[in-house]
């Protein structure tokens, strides 16, 4: 059946921002937001929260989501997060049939659009890749701007390219990658180990729109940017 369904990955153990994922930034749970940009896009059948937290949980339901336990051993701060993406979509194909399309809406995105979303879900369906990424313009170039220190303390490029590209201007362009959406086959996820063992498209996203919130800075900075939107 092609169904395109939405997941929000939340776990309670936040230790950048202690319960940051139902924080009230500009009087809505943070993940409020990624839960109402899911309800919101003519493209999602339906909306999952996969969780380990009864708070998280509790709130995601309130706010019109469905909700999957997530299992401990997939909530550490050393599990990575595609397990999670399989455990779900597995979860969901069980309970309800198989689906076409996975997107990851993360809870620490508030300000990325319904438009961004829809977005990565076009790209997707309009290429032959696996994913579409969202990403934005980097600040700084890596083959310039990333060093390495060595046990001495002495700093060499991490990029040291070869080529006989001595400006920033000339590199090619640099992108860093986003929290704001991940739209996939299921086929791909249950199928690969990480983002790029696959075909890989993107979306391009403002910085306005790409803050990932890990700890009170950036949801300061959000928090800002979120009132200046309004």
């Amino acid at each position: 059946m092609s169904r395109t369904i939405a997941f929000v990955f939340a776990r309670g153990g936040s230790k950048g921002l202690p319960g940051k994922n139902i924080k009230a930034l500009c009087d809505k749970p943070l993940i409020q937001y990624s839960i109402d940009r899911a309800l919101a896009s003519e493209l999602i059948d339906d909306i999952y929260v996969s969780t380990d937290d009864a708070d998280i949980a509790h709130v995601s339901r309130e706010r019109g989501a469905k909700v999957i336990d997530r299992p401990k051993e997939l909530a550490t701060d050393d599990s990575p997060e595609w397990l999670s993406w399989q455990h779900a979509i597995t979860w969901v194909t069980q309970h309800t049939g198989s689906f076409e399309t996975f997107v990851s809406l993360p809870a620490t995105s508030p300000l990325t659009t319904v438009a961004d979303v829809n977005s990565a879900i076009f790209r997707l369906k309009q290429s032959d890749a696996d994913i579409c990424l969202s990403v934005t313009p980097s600040n700084h170039h890596p083959s310039f701007n990333m060093v390495t220190l060595d046990d001495e303390q002495y700093a060499s490029l991490m990029f040291n390219s070869e080529s006989k590209i001595t400006r920033r201007q000339d590199a090619p362009k640099a992108y860093n990658i986003t929290t704001c959406v991940y739209a996939a086959t299921t086929d791909f996820v249950l199928a690969a180990k990480g983002l790029f063992d696959g075909k890989a498209t993107a979306i391009e996203v403002p910085r306005e729109r790409a803050v990932d919130i890990d700890d009170i800075i950036d949801f300061k900075f959000a928090e800002l940017l979120m009132t200046e939107r309004n």
